[in-house]
């Protein structure tokens, strides 16, 4: 922000006399200034002017001289007012005493600046200069109206558009809920297959338990099957080693057989070869044929004893091993068919224990699945939720932005209003007072600077010209940006 401090000073002073009119400019610099009766030097701040208004005949030209100093940095104004010829206005006041300062009847001095013409180009330019700036001031001006209206136009659209981005909040809000239903539906779908797959879990504990039993009990009956083989092959063995002794003896038997008929009929032959005359004393007579009958009996008799002995024996053990191979042959039939139906439910339990996995899969599968949809669904929630609360804040910083850029612009253009107010009212100032001056008007220029204005003019009047002294502050505010 920068301030500036504007003032006006015009005097005048009635004398009599007929002489021209000049100008002596001091800018910052010292020169050498005509002066003559009827002038008046004012000076404040940097810039110094000096006006002088001459009239010839009856009319007194005054001189109004503007000086302006500047605190923001613009440049000062700059105005010369010359008026010359009759002045025939007519003071109604009463006539007052005409005094005179003594300093003003010294001789005058005509020396002529040399750099007056320069001067003059110099203050031309200025105000072209200033009054090009004052043009592109205007332009100014009106564009930022037009953005005025064109942000006031933002401003009632985005009002609008809150409005429907609550309806949009609204609706995702719904939609939020309803994914996060979902997910609730699906975690108490996964808490039931949780449920599902625990007691599937216990089925498949006890089938394996189940199975692991008939593998021992398979384990037991194969071993105890191994020893009945064992047996009945020690029986089997023990039958072909008792049918090898009972064939041993019955060649045995018929071989004694062989050799008890083979000394008989050796003994009868050499019985019936031989005679043999026994005497004896006591007259006995022996009888051999009932001593040889006799012993036949007893050795048939003893064969008759062991044949029957070693058949009884044998029948005996024979039945003994048929037994017991038919109970083996029973066990073992037994034994197979419990081994083949253990078989047949392992097979059977094999099965259900595949079928079991497979569900307890598709179970873990869909559970995964379920999860994996759950937390996708939670995330593009997520992801949606902070994509509109980004959004959101965009929307917001960018209202805000704006709204300061409106005060901004509003604070400009309440600037702008003021400063173009306080010409308007200064020229009309300036324009009024020189439409009350007499017959006599010396043609002014009007310069433009960056807050401050100067304007010249020339006036004449009969009767004794007092000298006024108007004097205008003001003080505004602009924005920082210079045009």
């Amino acid at each position: 922000m920068s301030f500036s401090r504007t003032s006006y000073r015009s005097g005048g002073s009635s004398m009599g006399g007929g002489m021209g009119g000049n100008t002596t400019i001091r800018k910052s610099f010292t020169s050498q200034s005509l002066a003559a009766p009827g002038s008046t030097r004012m000076s404040s701040g940097s810039v110094r002017h000096s006006g002088a208004g001459f009239g010839g005949g009856m009319g007194m030209g005054g001189g109004s001289s503007f000086s302006s100093s500047s605190a923001g940095g613009y440049g000062g104004g700059l105005g010369a007012g010359y008026g010359g010829g009759m002045g025939g206005g007519f003071h109604g006041a009463t006539i007052t005493a005409v005094t005179s300062n003594q300093s003003l009847l010294a001789p005058l001095n005509l020396a002529i600046d040399p750099n007056i013409q320069v001067v003059r180009t110099h203050e031309k330019e200025q105000i072209k200069t200033l009054n090009n700036r004052f043009a592109s001031f205007i332009d100014k001006v009106r564009f930022l109206e037009q953005q005025n209206k064109m942000l006031e136009t933002k401003w009632s659209l985005l009002q609008d558009q809150t409005t429907t981005r609550s309806n949009i909040d609204a609706m995702f809000e719904a939609y939020i809920s309803n994914l996060r239903r979902q997910l609730d539906g699906l975690g108490n779908e996964k808490m039931k297959l949780e449920g599902e797959l625990k007691n599937m879990q216990g089925l498949v504990e006890d089938f394996k338990n189940k199975y692991e039993d008939e593998i021992n009990k398979r384990a037991s009956v194969e071993n105890e099957f191994v020893l009945l083989k064992k047996d009945v092959d020690g029986a089997y063995m023990n039958k072909v080693e008792l049918e090898a002794k009972v064939d041993a003896l019955q060649d045995e038997i018929n071989f004694l057989r062989a050799v008890y008929e083979a000394e008989l009929r050796e003994l009868q032959g050499q019985i019936k070869d031989t005679s043999v005359v026994v005497e004896m004393d006591n007259s006995r007579n022996l009888d051999m044929d009932s001593i040889v009958a006799e012993v036949r009996a007893q050795y048939e008799d003893i064969a008759n004893r062991s044949r029957a002995e070693a058949e009884t024996w044998y029948k005996q053990k024979y039945e003994e091993m048929q037994s017991s191979a038919g109970q083996y042959g029973e066990d073992l039939r037994s034994t197979k068919t419990e081994i083949a139906e253990l078989n047949r439910m392992i097979a059977r339990l094999q099965n259900e224990i595949e079928s079991v996995k497979g569900q307890r899969a598709n179970l873990e599968a869909q559970i995964a699945e379920a999860e994996e949809r759950g937390e996708l669904a939670v995330k593009d929630a997520k992801l949606r939720i902070r994509d509109l609360e980004d959004a959101l804040q965009r929307a917001k910083q960018d209202m805000a932005r704006q709204v300061r850029e409106y005060q901004e612009l509003m604070n400009v253009k309440l600037a702008l209003d003021i400063e173009i107010a306080t010409y308007r009212k200064l020229l009309e100032g300036e324009e009024s007072s020189a439409g009350s001056g007499g017959f006599g008007y010396g043609g002014g220029s009007s310069s433009y600077g960056g807050g401050s204005s100067s304007y010249g003019g020339g006036s004449s009047s009969y009767g004794s010209g007092g000298g006024a002294t108007i004097t205008k502050s003001m003080t505004s505010t602009s924005s920082s940006r210079r045009f």
